[in-house]
């Protein structure tokens, strides 16, 4: 059980955090156009997993990132984006299926995808990858590795050499219908995810995606009936609340400029998991997630050169 004041404990170990599931490029529209009609994108790195292994190394955490490109100049870009951040890429898989892509159109509020898949979902359980696991303090990983084979069974499989291995297992419920196949009921497959994973951290659209309409203290509770053991409920401007089933402690937001809101939450895990490996209380954690995220969000892109942790925190009063 996980609580607001307790501080995570870890054995010593290579890796800070492993996120495993989909690196990919986001094509995100220059303008704001919500009809996508200002016919002209930035190609960006992307991958909501990827994404906060790199911000998480720029925050000063020892991350890699598990994951499948295509053999194309897509996936070299992907590589070398991580290369450039100073990251090791044994762990990223090449495959023959194109490098997957999704298109976003630039946005103050939730930004609606178009996913291009190819790659991401034919990662693979290889010994490397179980070496890198087994190395790490934390996995990390959200539904797009769940929603289809054989990348699915790569993470069941990971999950339980994680559990094994005494890991903080973290999840992200992203659930879009769209990632799935046809006549798959992929929010069944996300609720059996929830109680293999000691933190999870839904946005109030995932929610809805996942329970239909409802307050956030209703979701809260279903997704502690599912046996999550930690909830973060994100609530984009309203900031976030947080139950570890016995409280719940509302946290507002620190954001006062929003250009771009990809790759906020993604921004928020990410200082979630620096405070957690720097010794703060979940509290404090959570804190500092939001600061990270209010960084972000003033700036366009999933990934953005964030300053060292020390420095979000004297910005945002943390």
């Amino acid at each position: 059980m996980l609580n607001l004041d307790e501080k995570v404990n870890f054995q010593p170990k290579s890796y800070d955090l492993l996120a495993v599931g989909e690196i990919l490029v986001d094509l995100i529209s220059t303008t704001y156009d919500e009809d996508s009609s200002g016919g002209t994108y930035q190609r960006f790195f992307g991958g909501s997993p990827s994404n906060i292994a790199m911000n998480a190394t720029k925050l000063g955490i020892r991350s890699a990132v598990a994951s499948t490109v295509g053999e194309d100049s897509l996936g070299a870009f992907l590589k070398s984006q991580l290369q450039k951040a100073g990251m090791n890429t044994d762990s990223i898989q090449t495959v023959q299926e194109a490098t997957s892509v999704v298109m976003l159109t630039k946005s103050k509020s939730t930004p609606v995808p178009i996913f291009y898949r190819g790659a991401d979902y034919k990662l693979a359980y290889t010994t490397e990858l179980e070496q890198r696991l087994v190395n790490s303090k934390i996995l990390h990983f959200s539904c797009w590795p769940i929603s289809r084979a054989p990348a699915r069974q790569t993470l069941e499989k990971a999950i339980s050499i994680a559990q094994d291995n005494g890991m903080l297992i973290c999840f992200d419920p992203n659930y879009h219908e769209k990632l799935w196949e046809a006549g798959e009921d992929g929010i069944r497959h996300v609720k059996s995810f929830i109680a293999k994973s000691d933190i999870i951290k839904p946005s109030e659209d995932d929610a809805e995606r996942l329970f239909g309409k409802g307050s956030p203290e209703k979701y809260i509770e279903q997704f502690l009936e599912l046996g999550a053991k930690l909830v973060i409920l994100t609530l984009g401007k309203d900031g976030a609340v947080v139950s570890d089933g016995k409280t719940s402690e509302a946290f507002p937001s620190l954001a006062t400029e929003v250009v771009d809101t990809t790759g906020a939450g993604d921004a928020f895990w990410s200082g979630l998991y620096a405070g957690i490996i720097k010794g703060l209380t979940i509290r404090e954690s959570v804190r500092t997630g939001l600061g990270v995220s209010a960084f972000k969000l003033q700036f366009a892109g999933a990934v953005v050169d964030l300053p060292k942790l020390e420095v979000i925190g004297s910005l945002y009063g943390i």
